[in-house]
């Protein structure tokens, strides 16, 4: 309330600034024609400044403040997948029965086009991401993802996140997965029907962080250079990635 009055003290402030200013000009020099006619001239111009200030100025400055939120995002995805994304990958791709029709595909190079990140893309949304859950050790996924259950908590909180809807979609798939396995006390004698609902959950987790990792090196290759010299030598779709330069 005070804000919004301190706003009005200071319009009605500039409005009698400016007729005592225009005052001034008719006591000197005694021409009202020459007052109106600058008065209509700046009045008439008006609609252009608000043009100018609100479409251009104000789309720049919302693009400025978008990138600058983005760029953060970024951070934080960054984050994700060191802290959980890349060991989560590489534990379900050992697993992935036909892992290696798309290992290849995602051996990139130290150089990548933008064509060739979108093609990358269009080969996962085409690839059918699956483990065998009878072969998948769930004691040690739950494990792996339990250790790391309040960092996806703090991620979810995050109110930043509502700005990148795939990236929340894909917490929302991890801390699920989380949530299900934390539920299973004795992961040994689950019925197969259990096991097919866990693998489903699996199965979209898989595919989001897979997705999301591609557009994650897409952004690193364009803008940092260095940590994506990294990405690629830990790439957990590499079974010989190492981080040590050879």
């Amino acid at each position: 309330m005070k804000k919004q009055r301190w706003h009005l003290e200071l319009a009605v402030l500039l409005v009698l600034l400016s007729f005592v200013l225009y005052a001034i000009h008719y006591a000197i020099f005694e021409d009202a024609h020459h007052i109106f006619i600058y008065t209509l001239g700046d009045i008439a111009f008006i609609p252009i400044e608000i043009l100018v200030v609100s479409l251009v100025v104000h789309s720049a400055l919302a693009e400025r403040e978008k990138r600058s939120r983005l760029q953060k995002l970024n951070m934080v995805i960054g984050t994700f997948f060191s802290e959980v994304g890349i060991q989560l990958l590489s534990y379900l791709a050992d697993y992935d029965p036909h892992a290696d029709e798309i290992r290849k595909d995602l051996q990139m190079k130290a150089r990548q086009t933008g064509s060739d990140f979108g093609s990358l893309t269009t080969t996962l949304a085409c690839y059918e991401h699956s483990v065998d859950i009878h072969k998948i050790d769930l004691k040690v996924l739950r494990e792996m993802l339990m250790k790391k259950r309040d960092f996806l908590l703090r991620l979810l909180e995050n109110p930043n996140m509502l700005e990148h809807e795939t990236f929340t979609d894909l917490l929302w798939a991890v801390f699920h997965l989380a949530e299900e396995l934390s539920y299973r006390k004795n992961i040994d004698e689950l019925p197969m029907s259990d096991k097919e609902h866990l693998g489903g959950d699996i199965k979209r987790a898989y595919s989001a962080v897979t997705c999301q990792w591609i557009s994650y090196l897409r952004h690193l290759e364009s803008s940092y250079p260095y940590l994506y010299s990294l990405a690629l030598r830990t790439n957990p779709f590499d079974r010989e990635a190492s981080a040590i330069v050879k």
